[in-house]
C-alpha cells in the first residue's frame, strides 16, 4: 500500500510542479493581451488559430529546454525538443506541418550536436525542419524548438466532464534516460512505428471518440491532470494502483514517485465519455501501447488519490490555483 501523505507531498514539491506553476504569473501578465479570433483560450498543449485555408484549426506549439540538460545532452535535447513539441500536436488532435528553432550555443560543437538530434527527430517522425535562429557566440547553450500543425477536430483541455472516464495510454517499450527523469521510447524505435503511434490521437478526435485530454509533460501524471480538471474546471480520482507502469518498476514509494514524475517520450492522459472508453482503450493496446482506465473525472475541483481503500487530496484547483491567473495556459 502507497503511503499516500508521502506522496502528495513529495508530488507538490517536485521540479515539474514548481516549474508548471510559474505559469500562473505568466498568465497575470498576459491576461487583457487580445484574443485571436477564432482560436480558443489558454490552457491547451497549443495555440489554436483557424485555419485560412478553409475548416479545421492550424496548432501552434512551442518549448524550451532547461540549460542544464541542453549542456549535459545536447544530442538528446535536440531530438527531444522536437520530440515533445510532436507531441503536444497529437495531444490535440493534429498533424505536424513543419518545425523551427532558436538555438545558442558558445561555439559550433554543441550547436553541432542540438541540431544533430533535431534532425535525427524530423527524419524519424517525418516532419521537415524548415528553419530557425542560431547563435554560436552565447555564453552558455539554450535551446526552443516550435512546431505548426493542423488539425480537423480538437482534442482539449477544457471539455473534461464529471463521470468521463480518465485512460493513461503510454509507450513502456522504452527505458530511463538517466540521470533525467525521461522515460525514452523513442530514439530506439523504428521509424514507420513512430509514425504510426502518433496517427492515433488526431484518428481518435477524428472519429469522436475522444474530445478531452492532455500529453503527460515534465509535470508527470498527475500535474497534467491538475492542470486539465483546472481547465475544465472538474475534479478527478486516480486509483494509483491502476498506473500503468514498466514491469521493471520495483515495489516501493520510491519507484511509484519516480514513475509519477516521470516524463515519457509518448504518454497521454485522456478524459473520454464511457461508452467510448473500451474502444479507444483498445486502439492502443492493439498497437502494443499500455493502455488503462486509472480513474474518472468528477464533480467539484479536488484530485484525489486512492490506494488501498485509503483516499487522500493531493490538490483543490479552487482553493489554491494551480496554473490559473484568470486563464489557463500551458
Amino acid at each position: 500500500m502507497a503511503d499516500l501523505a508521502l506522496i502528495i507531498d513529495e508530488v507538490r514539491a517536485s521540479r515539474g510542479f514548481a516549474h508548471k506553476r510559474d505559469i500562473g504569473s505568466v498568465m497575470a501578465r498576459l491576461a487583457d493581451t487580445p484574443a485571436v479570433p477564432g482560436g480558443t483560450a489558454n490552457g491547451d498543449d497549443c495555440a489554436v488559430l483557424p485555419d485560412p485555408s478553409g475548416g479545421g484549426h492550424l496548432l501552434f506549439a512551442i518549448e524550451g529546454l532547461v540549460r542544464d540538460f541542453v549542456e549535459a545532452m545536447p544530442w538528446f535535447a535536440g531530438y527531444s525538443a522536437v520530440m515533445v513539441n510532436l507531441s503536444d500536436i497529437a495531444a490535440m488532435g493534429g498533424r505536424p506541418v513543419a518545425v523551427v528553432d532558436a538555438l545558442w550555443s558558445d561555439g559550433e560543437e554543441m550547436a553541432g550536436e542540438m541540431l544533430a538530434g533535431m534532425r535525427a527527430a524530423a527524419e524519424r517522425y517525418g516532419v521537415p525542419l524548415v528553419g530557425g535562429h542560431t547563435n554560436l557566440r552565447a555564453d552558455s547553450a539554450q535551446l526552443a524548438v516550435s512546431v505548426l500543425g493542423r488539425a480537423a477536430r480538437l482534442i482539449q483541455s477544457f471539455t473534461a466532464r464529471p463521470g468521463d472516464v480518465l485512460l493513461m495510454a503510454i509507450d513502456l517499450r522504452g527505458a530511463w534516460h538517466d540521470p533525467y527523469p525521461f522515460w525514452d521510447a523513442s530514439t530506439s524505435a523504428p521509424a514507420d512505428r513512430l509514425r504510426r503511434d502518433m496517427e492515433l490521437l488526431p484518428q481518435l478526435a477524428e472519429a469522436g471518440l475522444v474530445d478531452a485530454g492532455k500529453d503527460i509533460s515534465m509535470a508527470g501524471l498527475l500535474g497534467t491532470l491538475l492542470m486539465l480538471i483546472e481547465c475544465s474546471r472538474v475534479g478527478a480520482v486516480v486509483d494509483l494502483d491502476r498506473i500503468p507502469r514498466p514491469v521493471s518498476l520495483p515495489p516501493g514509494d520510491a519507484a511509484l514517485l519516480r514513475w509519477l514524475a516521470t516524463f515519457p517520450s509518448y504518454g497521454y492522459l485522456l478524459s473520454v465519455r464511457p461508452e467510448h472508453a473500451a474502444q479507444v482503450a483498445a486502439r492502443f493496446i492493439e498497437a502494443d501501447i499500455a493502455c488503462a482506465a486509472i480513474g474518472a473525472v468528477t464533480t467539484g475541483s479536488r484530485l484525489e488519490l486512492r490506494d488501498a481503500g485509503e483516499r487522500a487530496t493531493l490538490w483543490d484547483h479552487t482553493h489554491e490555483a494551480f496554473i490559473t491567473a484568470g486563464a489557463c495556459h500551458a
